[in-house]
């Protein structure tokens, strides 16, 4: 074999060589990728199965709490006032005063029991989050928190209907009634500041801040502000969460949850 022939041999071979090691670092990247992609994809499931059990809770949540209202009308409800008749009927034929006296103590005991049952019969089977809007809501808990003169609540919104489900209005509520109540309870401000927009893009964002003394993110759970409370309802929605705070600053709450492509 001539040195010709041996030289073209060599390149050949480390050609081939550099072409198969190429080969195995595709085969490697490209292997890496769809594991990457396959693990996303089932982060991705396991995320939205998680939404949709949180969800379903939400809503057998409220299904149990009706049920349970129902029950305690028309069952507990109606016992007591029958009870009640009876002990009026008493009190009617009695003539002892002493014993009078006691049937009527009774008499209001059961009066006052049904009264509360009523009222917890009411707030059970009231389906109020599915009845008003959320701009509604807001603002009767707004108005509700003014009522106390501890602290003053504003609200700005764009819009005053948003075609939203039971899961979404019940979240934006229980995480605005989180924030004004833990700024009332810790903050020591004088006015919290409530925005909820909508745009062609954003199916609502929700801002809300205060001026208080603010918090040191590093204390979060021993200033219980309750921040896993509210990041958890906006995972069920799958919406961006973000809180901000710094002494003597206030505190800030954004969250978004942009329109499903």
């Amino acid at each position: 074999m001539g040195k010709t022939e041996l030289l073209i041999t060599i390149i050949s071979f480390n050609i081939f060589f550099l072409m198969f090691v190429v080969a195995i670092f595709i085969y490697i990247r490209n292997y890496r990728q769809r594991k990457k992609e396959y693990l996303n994809e089932i982060e991705m499931k396991n995320e939205l199965h998680q939404r949709e059990l949180l969800s379903t809770q939400l809503e057998i949540q409220q299904a149990t709490m009706q049920q349970i209202g129902r029950e305690l009308h028309d069952n507990i409800g109606q016992k007591l006032t029958l009870v009640s008749l009876y002990v009026q009927q008493m009190l009617y034929e009695n003539k002892v005063s002493e014993a009078s006296e006691r049937i009527d103590q009774v008499s209001q005991i059961i009066n006052q029991s049904l009264q509360d049952l009523r009222s917890l019969s009411k707030t059970l089977t009231d389906d109020n989050i599915n009845q008003k809007e959320i701009v509604t809501l807001i603002q009767e808990e707004v108005d509700n928190t003014n009522s106390f003169k501890k602290c003053r609540v504003s609200f700005e919104h764009n819009f005053n209907q948003l075609d939203l489900g039971f899961v979404h209005k019940n979240v934006l509520l229980r995480i605005t009634q989180e924030f004004i109540q833990n700024s009332i309870k810790h903050s020591e401000c004088k006015n919290i500041f409530i925005v909820l927009n909508t745009s062609e893009d954003i199916l609502w964002e929700l801002k809300i801040h205060d001026d208080g003394v603010g918090f040191d993110s590093s204390q979060i759970e021993s200033n219980g502000i309750g921040l896993t409370n509210m990041k958890n309802r906006a995972e069920i929605i799958g919406a961006d969460f973000h809180l901000e705070s710094r002494k003597n600053a206030g505190t800030q709450l954004h969250i978004i949850l942009k329109k499903q492509p």
